[in-house]
């Protein structure tokens, strides 16, 4: 009889167990490639784009001005004309450091209305409701964001649920 109680007390310690122990599955997600791929079409992300080809535009018109002050420079120092040497290296330097301005400063304000554009509530709601509906649906526990883990240093591919969101959103808003 005692054999029998604590046959039976060690089959539901070791039931009660496997139910206790759940394995924790995690997913990654990249979401500015959801953002990319899935928001493209709304006027506030065409608007951004629109200003980031005005900002390359800027870039590439300032960078001709550059070469072009650097090929009269060469002609210059072919003609060995000393004044005119270092009255264009100091306007190279000045165009350059302009550029470095322009160029850091755009580039920041941009990221920023960029995050800006992916943190936008309706936006968020949306995409963060779909990575549950997935996530929930293949059985994941965790959901990281790729861009913003700087602990996760690894990880299978297997685990990207990216392109499955992104499956998932196209297949609702049609």
């Amino acid at each position: 009889m005692l054999r029998k109680i604590l046959f039976t007390a060690l089959f539901f310690s070791v039931i009660g167990l496997a139910f206790t122990q759940q394995i924790t599955r995690v997913a990654v997600v990249d979401l500015p490639r959801i953002y990319t791929a899935f928001f493209r079409e709304s006027q506030a992300v065409r608007e951004y784009e629109r200003r980031v080809a005005n900002f390359e535009s800027e870039v590439e018109r300032l960078t001709r001005g550059i070469l072009e002050i650097r090929a009269r420079h060469a002609d210059a120092v072919v003609q060995n004309n000393e004044n005119e040497i270092i009255r264009l290296e100091g306007e190279i330097h000045r165009r350059e450091a302009n550029l470095r301005e322009v160029h850091q400063t755009r580039t920041a304000m941009l990221e920023n209305e960029r995050n800006q554009l992916a943190r936008s509530s309706s936006f968020l709601n949306q995409v963060q409701d779909e990575i549950r509906i997935v996530a929930e649906r293949e059985g994941f526990s965790i959901v990281l964001n790729l861009q913003n883990n700087p602990s996760l240093i690894w990880y299978t591919q297997t685990l990207d649920i990216t392109d499955r969101v992104i499956q998932s959103l196209n297949a609702r808003s049609r």
